[in-house]
């Protein structure tokens, strides 16, 4: 067992059933981790919901670097981004979290974060905000900025 992984990789999430915040360890997700509330079972090959009222607990618990994908349901950009952040996420799942917040549920952090146009995503490391961008961009671009982040 490498020093990693006895150490573990905990971050915090929403369940999609209940709504009820979980601390989850990405180094054990292997075991199918399931909420304490209820029976559902944790999937980080998705991207993970993020509110207003626990944004700066999961961002800040993170313990791997965390993509954020702001948007909006009325925007055309955001629903093109959707497939592809969803498609990182699965690709890298257990070495990055990835989140999404929509700004017309979350207008708080929007705010905070200064977001004027969507999509926009934020890359965090260490609760801290490493880069962002803005538009649509393709898959290659996006992967070449988790790397960096990831790094």
């Amino acid at each position: 067992m490498t020093e990693r992984e006895k150490v573990g990789r905990p971050v915090l999430l929403r369940c999609q059933h209940c709504h009820s915040l979980n601390r989850i360890d990405l180094a054990r997700l292997h075991q199918h981790p399931k909420c304490a509330n209820c029976p559902t079972v944790f999937s980080l090959e998705r991207p993970q919901p993020v509110t207003d009222d626990d944004f700066a607990k999961v961002i800040d618990g993170a313990s791997v670097p965390v993509l954020v994908d702001f948007y909006a349901d009325w925007c055309g950009p955001c629903r093109a981004l959707a497939p592809i952040v969803e498609d990182l996420a699965k690709e890298y799942s257990g070495r990055l979290k990835v989140g999404t917040v929509d700004i017309d549920h979350a207008q708080d952090v929007a705010r905070q974060f200064q977001i004027m146009s969507v999509p926009t995503i934020i890359f965090f490391k260490g609760g801290s905000v490493v880069d962002k961008v803005t538009g649509l961009r393709p898959r290659a671009d996006l992967k070449k900025r988790i790397d960096a982040v990831l790094s």
